[in-house]
């Protein structure tokens, strides 16, 4: 792609601090670090996300992270390594391109990992069961198959009571906006995603 960052800085134009090459992948250093020796490792290829490429490229790419990891983690003396990998912008994905976030990590600091700073929420068994069978459903699908055409806008109905959301989340909420639009989203989650005939 033309206006890519990460594809630039593959083919030279944007200048890096490479750390690895081959035929099929690039790793250079984070130019905002979460700690010296932060990696990322991309397809030299464009995709979008991973979840656009063939299983093949997949699973190189995915050898390549191990690779990049274990160099990561010996070189700078590290007593663990975080793998990050987000796709598109929903999941913090900044640069529309596929790739991993390899970055050492130390006792002496914190949050450990992704899953300390996102919040749980709780699942009604219902929901829990809807989750399964939706993603059942989808094994094996395509990327493209797997975006939604959107919604139509609901119609007006009949007024009825307003009922809470089946979630909650075990975090104090950030304010009662935050706290909302969250319960909004888990809702329309519950109301358009999780709704069966």
């Amino acid at each position: 792609m033309d206006e890519c960052l990460f594809c630039k800085i593959v083919t030279g134009e944007i200048p890096s601090q490479k750390v690895y090459e081959d035929s099929e992948f690039f790793a250079f250093l984070d130019i905002n670090p979460r700690n010296p020796g932060h990696t990322l490792v991309v397809p030299k290829k464009h995709y979008n996300t991973v979840m656009e490429m063939d299983d093949h490229e997949a699973g190189e790419f995915f050898k390549v992270v191990k690779k990049i990891a274990i160099a990561v983690k010996k070189g700078m003396n590290a007593d663990g390594i975080s793998l990050g990998q987000s796709n598109e912008r929903a999941a913090g994905q900044v640069i529309p391109h596929a790739h991993f976030h390899v970055i050492p990590r130390f006792l002496t600091e914190g949050p450990p990992g992704l899953e300390s700073i996102l919040p749980t929420k709780k699942m009604t068994n219902e929901m829990l069961e809807k989750s399964v069978k939706v993603i059942q459903e989808n094994i094996g699908a395509s990327v493209q198959a797997s975006r939604p055409e959107p919604a139509p806008e609901p119609q007006p109905e009949p007024s009825e009571p307003e009922t809470e959301p089946v979630t909650e989340s075990t975090s104090e909420p950030a304010s009662e906006e935050s706290s909302n639009g969250v319960d909004r989203e888990l809702k329309k989650i519950d109301d358009e995603k999780f709704s069966f005939e």
